[in-house]
């Protein structure tokens, strides 16, 4: 039977497809033939969007403080260089002792041969009515910074890195900072001339208050518990009580600037004390800062700088009773 037509073109086309592969393959030039090799294109690679680049991803925020300040005091640091800021964490229903510390420890006037700056750290309350109280609060006194974060006891961390924000940005030539909250009655003589000594060198990266070396409660009902996947170690770092700490000024923009790159907690002392790790900064011991209650008698206060849980009636009388006796001895 002879083949079709059809068939003849097909087995002609797939001869001459198999001679023509045959016929380049001999003819394409080999290694030993440099002079005719063909120069083989150079693969372009495009460079990365700047905004996406390696170095952009590990430096990128990962707690980004994107607050606005609602109430400021910017210019407060204009015309001096104070030797300490003192940042109070405060609450909107706290004017009395807010009032008290203007009166008593915190009066700016009372040392006339340093500059001392009093600034009470809040956040933006749920209630307008005690938004509006504090803001006419601030035209008066002018010592409030308000940034627009919900005031409450799980943002206290935000609170304090507002304060550090706020020395960075506005104060950063004071020679000190003390953090400390609205119920502790402070010994400032003991805290100036004792602690800081302002005849002395400034120091620098300088931590202290009451070191704890602790580890996370995993306890739901705690006041301080801390979830294992927020917090997976056994051990916090060495940190001071959240009561009343100092610090060199310089330190405030480098906690600020950690914080942007370190994971939040909610426990703020834990949380200073985890940027303090990350600096190389190792908080110093002091006796001196005291996280409790103490029952008022006048050589024991004379030994102290902090003292916790004191009511703003009862920090007048203390306040009152020490300046009225500093011709005794004890």
């Amino acid at each position: 039977m002879m083949p079709s037509k059809v068939s003849c073109l097909y087995i002609l086309t797939v001869v001459c497809w198999a001679s023509a592969l045959w016929y380049l393959s001999i003819t394409r030039p080999t290694s030993t033939y440099v002079g005719h090799m063909a120069v083989p294109k150079r693969r372009i690679v495009k460079p990365p969007p700047k905004n996406i680049t390696f170095s952009n991803i590990r430096t990128r925020p990962l707690n980004p403080h994107a607050f606005e300040f609602l109430i400021n005091e910017p210019k407060k640091c204009e015309s001096v260089t104070p030797f300490l800021v003192i940042l109070i964490s405060t609450t909107h229903k706290e004017f009395d002792a807010r009032q008290a510390i203007r009166e008593t420890w915190g009066d700016e006037s009372t040392y006339s041969d340093i500059h001392i700056l009093t600034i009470f750290l809040l956040g933006r309350n749920t209630d307008d009515v005690l938004n509006q109280m504090v803001e006419q609060e601030s035209q008066i006194f002018h010592d409030i910074v308000v940034e627009n974060f919900i005031d409450s006891y799980h943002n206290l961390t935000l609170k304090t890195m507002m304060g550090m924000r706020w020395v960075a940005t506005f104060c950063p030539k004071a020679q000190y900072v003390m953090k400390t909250d609205s119920d502790i009655f402070v010994n400032m003589d003991n805290l100036i001339y004792k602690l800081l000594k302002p005849s002395t060198k400034p120091r620098r990266r300088y931590f202290t208050g009451y070191v704890i070396n602790g580890g996370p409660i995993r306890d739901m009902r705690s006041k301080w518990y801390m979830p294992r996947d927020l917090y997976p170690e056994n051990k916090y770092p060495p940190f001071c009580s959240g009561t009343g700490y100092v610090f060199s000024a310089d330190v405030a923009e480098l906690i600020y600037k950690t914080s942007l790159h370190t994971r939040l907690l909610h426990l703020e002392d834990v949380y200073v004390g985890m940027c303090l790790r990350k600096l190389g900064i190792h908080p110093y011991q002091n006796s001196g800062f005291n996280h409790w209650k103490m029952a008022y008698s006048l050589c024991r206060y004379r030994r102290v700088i902090t003292v916790h849980q004191i009511p703003p009636e009862e920090m007048h009388r203390i306040w009152n009773d020490m300046s009225s006796k500093k011709h005794l001895r004890c």
